[in-house]
């Protein structure tokens, strides 16, 4: 070697993608597959089945082998609240589930006599129990289910910032195993909540830590990966995520029962100790940090397990002194990104495009309830959407990511202002 080398010429010195980066990329990308239970599952857990306001005067009692009446014809389309949270009257003695046709529409034609106050029924044809059935989020309280969805959210902000500076201070590796800890006990913890305010709290701490994982592991795996393969491994972890996606949609279907939902997404959490023997440290971090020996100690350990052992490593630490002498003479800050005109351009377009994308993401993603379709199909097909999508990214990003932005963003929005001219009502899939 004749001069030092910056550290993407290390990297590709030892191999950019080999198999220590591989191996990196395995313990990455399974925590994903966690991370899109726990973004999506309130899908579920939240929903809010077909009800109909219980008599003051008579328990209304469903048949306990089936559903067997039509919640449908009592709420009325689009489950008009006037129907579905008020008091009927006229037949309280009547059971519920031996109404009959004519019966239901005078109930929800003639008979309502005022808000609800003896509680609520709710169908069980697609759930046994949510948050929702289970605290009676809904008619007045209904507000109380989406406050807490955006309690969730507000939690991955504040996660985003609280682990982002953390991860500079104590490195990355220490905040994923940290953030997985959390994330597994606040998520088994919300499979216990007494009641829907502990519940809110423990999903928010949940919603931190899904920041704190998901960026650190992202940041770990490119500063280990070498520039020409950093597109490719990027997109890995998303395809698991992905997996997640549609894995949940089987689990949801199998597991009825919020609280043994969110138990069996969280508790697989546990798992991940082992993270603590195998996951490695970032070599950036480490000497941006002064702590060279521990940096080369880790440079030649992925050397040798890509069978490029390093014979001679002088320049290369030279090479890194020479990097963090120049990191200590300027430290970039967040005030960077609008420093300059251009770079004030450049950041509110980004901030924009991610507001937009995110808005439209988990906006479809997180309502598909309202959709009309079977719940369970919709959560898979929408699963199934994000693999092709994906890859479609492989062979367009390297082409011109100016272009296919643009091109991804005009099909977005235009699919999405095309669902205007779709003709109300439902579409029936079991």
């Amino acid at each position: 070697m004749e001069r030092s080398m910056n550290f993407d010429e290390i990297l590709s010195h030892i191999g950019g993608f080999g198999k220590f980066q591989k191996i990196l990329y395995v313990w990455i990308c399974l925590p994903q597959v966690l991370l899109a239970f726990h973004m999506l599952i309130s899908v579920f857990t939240g929903a809010v089945p077909p009800h109909l306001c219980r008599s003051n005067n008579t328990t209304w009692a469903l048949p306990a082998s089936s559903d067997a009446f039509n919640f449908s014809l009592v709420t009325g389309p689009d489950d008009d609240p006037d129907l579905s949270c008020s008091a009927p009257g006229g037949v309280p003695s009547t059971p519920l589930a031996q109404l009959n046709h004519s019966t239901a529409l005078a109930l929800s034609d003639d008979h309502i006599t005022g808000v609800c106050q003896g509680g609520w029924e709710y169908s069980k044809e697609t759930f046994h129990s949510t948050v929702a059935t289970e605290w009676d989020l809904v008619c007045d309280n209904a507000n109380l289910n989406n406050i807490g969805s955006s309690i969730y959210m507000f939690g991955l902000l504040v996660g985003a910032v609280l682990f982002g500076s953390l991860a500079d201070k104590f490195g990355r590796r220490n905040i994923i195993l940290v953030g997985l800890t959390i994330q597994s006990t606040f998520g088994v913890g919300a499979a216990f909540a007494p009641n829907f305010y502990i519940y809110v709290f423990l999903r928010f701490v949940v919603g931190t830590t899904i920041s704190a994982v998901i960026m650190n592991a992202f940041v770990l795996g490119t500063e280990w990966t070498g520039s020409k393969h950093r597109m490719l491994a990027g997109i890995i972890t998303d395809y698991f995520f992905g997996f997640g996606y549609i894995t949940l949609a089987g689990l949801a279907y199998l597991i009825r029962d919020w609280r043994k939902l969110q138990l069996a997404i969280s508790a697989p959490g546990f798992l991940f100790i082992f993270y603590i023997w195998v996951l490695p440290k970032s070599a950036r971090w480490l000497m941006a940090n002064q702590r060279n020996e521990e940096a080369m100690d880790l440079i030649r350990k992925a050397a040798l397990m890509n069978g490029k052992p390093l014979q001679e490593d002088i320049e290369i630490y030279q090479g890194y002194n020479d990097m963090v002498k120049m990191e200590e003479r300027k430290k970039d800050t967040v005030i960077d990104l609008v420093r300059t005109p251009k770079m004030r351009r450049n950041s509110c377009i980004m901030f924009y495009l991610w507001f937009v994308n995110v808005l439209v993401y988990y906006g479809l993603s997180l309502n598909i309830s309202d959709f009309g379709m079977n719940i369970y199909l919709t959560q898979l097909i929408f699963g199934l959407v994000e693999m092709p999508a994906r890859t479609i990214t492989l062979f367009t990003l390297n082409r011109s990511r100016r272009i296919s932005q643009l091109a991804f963003l005009a099909v977005g929005g235009l699919a999405c202002l095309l669902t205007i001219f779709i003709p109300d009502g439902r579409v029936e899939l079991v």
